[in-house]
């Protein structure tokens, strides 16, 4: 027997029955360690180096599992992307069946070892390892998992009290703005969090549907204020690239509900893409199509805040993105927001005889102010939507800080320490 087979490792697992499939860990495992299909999110026990990247993002919590189990019979992809639930622990007679003696001290080692960037041959510009697991330090408590995923845990039933669409008209696009009451049953939120909606019956193999995460995109008291309620922007798609069509089964389910109609709802999740509370801080808020939720959110609480009279804040900013103004979510409302309130700056990608122009275009655009307020320590930095986007925006954050003669590694060491730059990309 190879000395290999008697080895112990402690292999990182997910929680299937928590996990809300919201690729938080997948986007910020810096060697590629996680992947997902249709079904789960698992761990490749040949590329984890345990370094705990992805512990404290994680919105539930099924990060946070290990199993001790022999290196030459690690849990592999197929087995994980069939799990319903995590498998128990191993006897101490199936390790002994494995070779190992019980009760002896058996080696105990990561999976896979930790590699420098050059040894292992990621050369790649790695924009997650600037995101902040922090929040501002004058954020507002969060509570999160109020109501949890699993089967034995409670829900809370919310109702839909409005559902109105926020876009044109289009054949491969249909964005809804949802609001959902809660009544009496406590559902505290804050701008930034999220919550996932369980759509009712069961997947063509008979299991029930996962949940879908939304992010939030009303402020702390309510869409309505004053309310236990809450909004959602919810994007579905209608075709794919090719013009087959496309029934999604969350974000269908979400779109077509009527006033009246009764969801099931768990969370909230998120304590740390949330907003700052001290007077005169800064907020820069850079988003594609619906990453827009929660910068709505802080967008409307600020507003709410100024007009009370009871609150100086800083200078707002909105990087916002779309293929065409048609497909922008909330373009009409966004328009009639004073120029004095909110400095709004619009990227479009496909519009008709212009030319493509991306968030990270209009930042560079705005490089003179964006370099001001990396430079402030009371300027922070949201950035929400597409996975496509994030590196190109913390890119062009690196850019103008360097035309700017500031130290890169300085600013984005203290942007993520400091709870100034939250990544939410999907």
């Amino acid at each position: 027997m190879d000395a290999s087979d008697v080895v112990l490792i402690k292999q990182h697992l997910i929680d299937p029955e928590i996990c809300i499939r919201c690729n938080t860990c997948e986007s910020i495992c810096p060697v590629k360690a996680i992947t997902h299909d249709s079904a789960n999110y698992v761990v490749d026990a040949a590329k984890c180096n345990l370094c705990m990247d992805c512990i404290s993002p994680c919105p539930t919590g099924s990060i946070d599992n290990w199993r001790m189990v022999p290196k030459a019979r690690a849990y592999t992809l197929a087995e994980q992307f069939g799990w319903d639930e995590l498998p128990a622990e191993l006897s101490e007679q199936q390790l002994a069946e494995a070779g190992i003696t019980p009760g002896a001290v058996a080696e105990i080692e990561p999976a896979a070892p930790a590699l420098p960037a050059a040894v292992s041959g990621e050369t790649a510009f790695n924009s997650a390892q600037y995101g902040a697991n922090l929040p501002p330090w004058s954020a507002a408590h969060a509570y999160t998992n109020l109501y949890g995923p699993k089967a034995s845990e409670k829900t809370v039933s919310a109702t839909v009290v409005g559902n109105v669409r926020v876009t044109e008209v289009g054949k491969e696009y249909d964005t809804h703005h949802v609001m959902l009451d809660f009544g009496t049953m406590p559902f505290p939120v804050l701008e930034g969090q999220s919550i996932a909606i369980v759509p009712p019956g069961v997947d063509a193999n008979g299991k029930p549907h996962h949940p879908r995460q939304y992010s939030i995109a009303s402020p702390r008291n309510g869409e309505r204020p004053g309310y236990n309620n809450l909004s959602l922007t919810i994007k579905r798609v209608l075709e794919d690239h090719q013009g087959n069509p496309v029934r999604g089964v969350a974000s269908n389910y979400m779109c077509d509900l009527k006033v009246g109609d009764k969801v099931q709802v768990i969370g909230p999740f998120g304590a740390s893409f949330l907003m700052p509370n001290h007077p005169k801080s800064h907020i820069v808020m850079i988003c594609t199509g619906t990453g827009s939720a929660p910068m709505r959110a802080m967008t409307e609480w600020r507003r709410r805040l100024r007009q009370s009279g009871k609150f100086e804040g800083g200078k707002l900013m909105l990087f916002f993105g779309a293929r065409t103004k048609e497909e922008l979510p909330y373009f009409g409302p966004l328009q009639s927001l004073p120029k004095d309130f909110i400095d709004i700056n619009f990227a479009f990608s496909r519009t008709p005889g212009q030319p493509k122009k991306y968030v990270q275009d209009a930042m560079r655009e705005r490089a003179a102010d964006l370099a001001a307020l990396l430079a402030d320590p009371n300027a922070f930095f949201y950035v929400c939507g597409l996975k496509a986007m994030e590196e190109g925006v913390v890119l062009a954050l690196k850019d103008i800080a360097q035309g700017a003669g500031l130290h890169w590694e300085a600013v984005g060491a203290a942007l993520k320490r400091d709870g100034r730059l939250h990544l939410e990309t999907y």
